[in-house]
């Protein structure tokens, strides 16, 4: 049996990825350093899949993002050099950043403005063939036309088929001199039309009349039209039989195609818990009945996961029932031999065995009756009391939460860690850095203040390390954006609050200023989201355990005099099934969690941020959630975001984003004016907040000063003109 796996991260075991790109964009090497040093990163994750599997995809790696790569490989944009392609990563023309289907990985919106003519698409760049010249075993790697239109911006149903059809002539040129290729359609598992089908097939009998060697992988889900798929002139079908449990009934169903072969996902790619050897077994003997022309692999793409388990100082009995990516590939060597019958297979590791049992927990989760769900007063009555409360102006400034991390913050944390200076120390030391962002904010003329989080490695991190039933790792870091990283936690039991987790930090600071404070804290679906989950109980009952936690840290807020608390929920939607069949379900439990958690006394107001997100078709879920006040990244689509509130008639208040974090450039007064005039056009203006798109933590402080002056002079000329 052979092994195909695709994904690996690209970050290095030492996160070389990160060093190399940020040490350009800081000056501190060359573009052709740059590129030379990424080609090696390149081949060495390709050795890396070589140890393990037979077959694998090359040129999987990028500068930023691949969906931008595709842009430019396609003529969508033209970028001289690298300066201009990192603009359109993070610069004045950055392009906006959704979440990639429902991962914590953020993919850069190609979008496709008027002036573009679907003659216009050709091959500007050939990256598969280029990475193709460094390692000649690997299959060029692409990522699929359909999946690329379908996530762009500005092609509408009307002219959708006219550009697929076009870029169908592209890719033939683009794939033309290889024997076999590897194309991702992971949109393939989204619900599509009949029409959008028919499309699929169109454009791939035209490939395939010119390549026919193609391995076309779908993930993440079940694909809806498996009947269809199987008449692509393609030689491999993969197909994701871990979250898309839909495929093996479909395929006990229909059958599979003599003459293609089946690319099984087998081990989980976005999950960290070892893999049932017996059971996946079972499962490949199964689907040989249909299939002689069998192949296995993961199940989605590996750099969801951390790299590799290796000197990670984890709880030994934890440490054996978790895989990372690369052990992923082990595994799939390893049920290669026991299937093939070149190796015995040992005793099963199985399923997660909880390591953290707390019936206290159980209980309370028991106990939970629908009152526990629900605010004891209406919007339009509790907003009232909190005006009164809070006083504050038209257009409230304040910030997401996070403000700059300086090496010498990250210093302290990490010499307070390795005992190189005390815990008492350490906190003096926070103490001061919070008492000059205090006194900063206060000469900006902000509103709403924050204590700007400096004791926080990272907004899931931080809670992850403060609560039981959760464990964090060393060095388990993936990609979130571009070089941006996280190191995702793992529960692994029942999760708890032995004692407060943020309050001396926030009560702090409280005591510094008469304005308000915000205590910040990160959400409970945000927490599992960005967490790996144990799956021996189901996925709300965690959520419900989180939401406890962070109920009880707001009680103690109340008890030392915080007004305002901002319960952070950016993975709200990205945690969402694709198909929306399914998503009843996850928002009828992911609302209750955050109303769970934020269950308060009615003077208290409760903030929620979420990042990139269209919310047209779950604006009824962002109302239920029944936060007074959320904030929302809008700042790269220039407002567009905020039609569906004023369509949907939204009355609570909302922060819309004026300016772009993930970029250095500091925009003009006259920028965040223009916005929020715009925002002023679809909403009231006593429900408008001003704030940026995000956190600060990753900007500089000079950029950061200045931003934030502009953006509290903007706010002082909207109330200007109001008062006019």
């Amino acid at each position: 049996m052979q092994t195909y796996a695709y994904g690996f991260p690209r970050l290095g075991k030492k996160r070389e990825y990160k060093r190399i790109i940020e040490g350009f964009w800081n000056g501190r090497i060359k573009a052709r350093e740059l590129q030379d040093e990424i080609r090696k990163l390149e081949k060495g994750r390709l050795l890396t899949y070589e140890k393990y599997v037979d077959k694998f995809p090359v040129g999987e790696i990028t500068l930023y993002d691949n969906m931008l790569d595709t842009a430019l490989m396609l003529g969508l944009y033209k970028c001289e050099d690298l300066e201009e392609y990192y603009n359109l990563c993070r610069g004045k023309n950055a392009l906006e950043l959704s979440k990639w289907f429902n991962t914590n990985y953020h993919y850069l919106i190609p979008e496709f403005h008027g002036l573009f003519k679907r003659s216009e698409f050709r091959v500007a760049w050939n990256k598969p063939k280029e990475f193709k010249e460094i390692y000649q075993k690997g299959i060029p790697y692409l990522i699929g036309p359909f999946t690329f239109l379908k996530l762009s911006k500005g092609i509408n149903s009307g002219i959708f088929k006219e550009y697929l059809m076009s870029l169908a002539d592209v890719y033939i040129d683009l794939i033309k001199d290889f024997n076999e290729v590897h194309i991702d359609e992971p949109a393939f598992v989204m619900e599509l039309s009949r029409e959008e089908v028919s499309w699929i097939k169109q454009v791939y009998d035209r490939l395939g009349s010119q390549n026919r060697d193609i391995n076309l992988f779908t993930y993440y889900d079940s694909v809806d039209f498996l009947k269809d798929l199987y008449e692509l002139p393609i030689k491999a079908i993969g197909l994701d039989f871990i979250n898309g449990k839909e495929n093996l009934v479909n395929i006990r169903e229909h059958g599979f195609p003599e003459g293609k072969i089946l690319i099984a996902g087998i081990v989980n790619g976005r999950n960290i818990w070892r893999t049932n050897i017996s059971e996946t077994v079972e499962l490949l003997r199964e689907l040989s009945g249909y299939t002689e022309d069998l192949i296995i692999s993961n199940a989605a793409p590996l750099y969801h996961l951390p790299i590799t388990t290796e000197n990670e100082q984890l709880n030994e009995g934890l440490l054996k029932k978790i895989v990372f990516a690369e052990e992923r590939l082990d595994e799939l060597k390893l049920i290669a031999k026991i299937y093939s019958g070149k190796k015995q297979a040992t005793e099963d590791e199985g399923k997660i065995v909880s390591f953290s049992i707390n019936p206290e927990v159980q209980q309370r989760i028991k106990n939970l009756k629908d009152e526990d769900f629900k605010k004891t007063i209406r919007y339009d009555e509790r907003i009232k009391e909190q005006k009164k409360i809070l006083n504050l102006p038209l257009f409230p400034t304040t910030t997401i939460g996070s403000f700059p991390q300086t090496k010498e913050v990250r210093k302290k944390r990490a010499d307070f860690k390795s005992g190189k200076i005390s815990e008492s120390e350490y906190k003096t030391f926070i103490k001061e850095e919070i008492r000059e962002l205090i006194s900063l904010q206060e000469d900006l003329g902000l509103d709403v203040l924050v204590h700007g989080e400096f004791e926080r490695t990272d907004m899931v991190e931080y809670f992850a390390q403060k609560l039981d039933g959760i464990a964090t790792t060393k060095k388990g870091w993936i990609i979130s954006y571009g070089t941006r990283g996280y190191r995702p936690p793992i529960i692994f039991g029942d999760v708890s609050r032995p004692k407060p987790m943020t309050l001396e930090e926030i009560s702090f600071a409280q005591s510094l200023t008469k304005k308000p404070v915000k205590g910040m804290l990160t959400g409970p679906v945000t927490i599992i989201s960005w967490s790996f989950v144990r799956d021996d109980i189901p996925v709300y009952e965690v959520a419900y355990q989180v939401a406890l936690c962070l109920q009880d840290e707001i009680k103690d807020y109340e008890r030392r005099g915080i007004k305002i608390v901002q319960i952070d929920e950016p993975a709200f939607k990205e945690k969402a099934p694709i198909k929306k069949r399914d998503c009843d379900e996850y928002f009828k439990w992911a609302v209750k969690s955050f109303n769970l958690s934020s269950k308060s006394k009615p003077e208290t107001q409760i903030h929620t941020h979420m990042c990139y997100s269209e919310f047209n078709d779950i604006i009824d879920s962002i109302a239920a959630m029944d936060a007074d006040v959320l904030s929302i990244e809008t700042a790269r689509s220039q407002m567009e975001l905020l039609d569906v509130f004023a369509n949907f008639n939204y009355s609570k208040e909302i922060g819309p984003g004026v300016y772009d974090i993930h970029s250095p450039r500091v925009p003009s007064v006259e920028e965040m004016v223009s916005l929020l005039q715009k925002a002023a056009k679809v909403l009231n203006t006593d429900q408008i907040w001003v704030n940026p798109d995000c956190g600060l933590k990753t900007r500089a402080w000079p950029e950061t000063k200045s931003a934030l002056g502009k953006m509290v002079i903007a706010a002082q000329e909207m109330r200007k003109a109001e008062q006019e």
